[in-house]
C-alpha cells in the first residue's frame, strides 16, 4: 500500500484504538518495511524489548520475501526462472510459498502469486503506473500461472517452470509477519497490544481492563471516516480496496487489485473487503481473493468453512457484515449513505 495517513490518523481510523486505560502509556514503535508504514503498541510493562524484537522479526521476513530486494530468496527464486534450477529456501519462505498456492486452489482464477508481470504492465512496481498496451498484457498474462510454481516443502525448495514468470508474495507477506510478529510478541509475555502492519491490523488479547479492541473498517470512498467498529480479540483484521494505490488516466480509475482471469483492476461490484481470523495469514490472502471474487462468491464462500468472518462494502453502498460479527459490531456511516445488514448462514 502507497497511500498513507499520518500516525495517529492510522491509530485511530485502521486500528480505531484508545488507550485501555487512562494511565496506560503503551510502548510503541512506527517503522517501513514490506513497501509500508506499520506501526506496533504494546501496553503491558516493559514492552519496549517486545516491540523492537518483533520490529526485528518482520524486518527480518521483508528482506527475504520481497522481489524488489535482489538479495531476497524470492528474487533468487524469480532469476532462475525457466532454467529448471530448483531453489534451496528457507523452510518458513516454502511454506509461504505452498500456503499461497493453497489459496489459489479455493477460488480458482481469482488468486495468484505469479501476478507480477501484469503488476509491472500497470506500473504498479516501480510507480510507472500506466494502463498497457494490449500487447504487453497479453504476454504478462501468459507468465500467470501458479500451477507452474513447483514448492518442494520436503526440501525446502522452488522452481519457476516458464522463464519470464516471477513471484510477488503482496497478498501474504504482511499476514505472515503479523502471525511471526504476534508469536515473538507472546513470547516475551505480552498479552495486550496492537499491530498495524500496513492496513493489517492485529488485536492481541484484550485491552487491560478486559474489554475487546475496538477497530475501525475504513470508509473506503472516505479514508478519514469509519464504515464500521468492531470489537476484536486475538484476531487480525486485514482490509483489501481500489482506494489504497491506484491511477487516472483518460478519466478513467485504476486500481492495483488485479483479477488474474483479466490482467485488468478487479471490477467484482465490490469496494473493500475486511476479513476477520484467528489466522492471519488466511485474512491477508483472502482479503484479496474475495475482493477479486465479488459479494455473491464471497459469501456463499464464507458459508462454507467457520474459520473468518466479512465484513463487504459494495459499490451500491451496501454493507455486508456476516453474523460471526454482529454482537460486537456498530456501523459508522449511516450518515453518509450506507445501508447495513446482516449475512446469516
Amino acid at each position: 500500500m502507497k497511500r498513507f495517513l499520518p500516525f495517529l490518523c492510522c491509530l485511530l481510523f485502521l486500528a480505531g484504538c484508545t488507550a485501555p486505560s487512562a494511565d496506560a502509556e503503551p510502548a510503541q514503535v512506527q517503522f517501513f518495511s514490506m513497501d509500508t508504514v506499520m506501526s506496533i503498541r504494546v501496553y503491558n510493562e516493559g514492552g519496549e524489548d517486545a516491540i523492537q524484537a518483533a520490529r526485528q522479526e518482520v524486518e527480518r521476513l521483508d528482506k527475504l520475501l520481497s522481489r524488489t530486494n535482489p538479495d531476497s530468496q524470492i528474487s533468487l527464486l524469480n532469476s532462475h526462472a525457466g532454467d529448471g534450477t530448483l531453489i534451496s529456501l528457507d523452510a518458513e519462505v516454502a511454506d509461504l510459498l505452498s500456503f499461497a498456492k493453497s489459496v489459489s486452489q479455493l477460488l480458482p482464477g481469482c488468486f495468484d502469486i505469479t501476478i507480477a508481470p501484469v503488476m509491472d504492465a500497470w506500473g504498479f512496481t516501480k510507480e510507472e503506473r500506466h494502463v498497457p498496451s494490449a500487447e504487453a498484457l497479453a504476454d504478462a498474462m501468459s507468465l500467470v500461472n501458479s500451477e507452474a510454481l513447483i514448492v518442494d516443502e520436503a526440501s525446502s525448495s522452488a522452481r519457476l517452470e516458464q522463464a519470464g514468470m516471477e513471484v510477488d508474495l503482496g497478498a501474504v507477506a504482511k499476514g505472515f509477519a503479523a502471525g511471526r510478529a504476534d508469536a515473538v510478541l507472546r513470547e516475551y509475555g505480552v498479552t495486550s497490544a496492537l499491530l498495524d502492519l500496513g492496513g493489517n491490523v492485529t488485536a492481541i488479547g484484550s485491552k487491560l481492563d478486559g474489554s475487546a479492541w475496538q477497530v475501525a473498517v475504513k470508509d473506503p470512498q472516505n479514508t478519514s471516516e469509519a464504515l464500521c467498529v468492531l470489537s476484536l480479540k486475538d484476531q487480525t483484521a486485514s482490509t483489501s480496496g481500489g482506494y489504497e494505490r491506484y491511477f487516472e488516466e483518460n478519466g478513467q480509475t485504476y486500481h492495483h487489485i488485479i483479477d488474474p482471469k483479466t490482467g485488468y483492476p478487479a471490477d467484482s461490484g465490490l469496494l473493500s473487503v475486511t476479513v476477520i481470523s484467528s489466522d492471519h495469514m488466511l485474512a491477508d490472502a483472502l482479503s484479496t481473493t474475495l475482493f477479486v471474487a465479488g459479494p455473491e462468491e464471497a459469501l456463499d464462500f464464507w458459508r462454507s468453512r467457520d474459520d473468518f468472518e466479512l465484513v463487504l462494502c459494495t459499490q451500491d453502498n451496501r454493507v455486508i457484515v456476516t453474523e460471526g460479527l454482529e454482537a460486537g459490531y456498530r456501523p459508522a456511516g449511516e450518515d453518509r449513505g450506507y445501508t447495513y445488514e446482516i449475512a446469516r448462514r
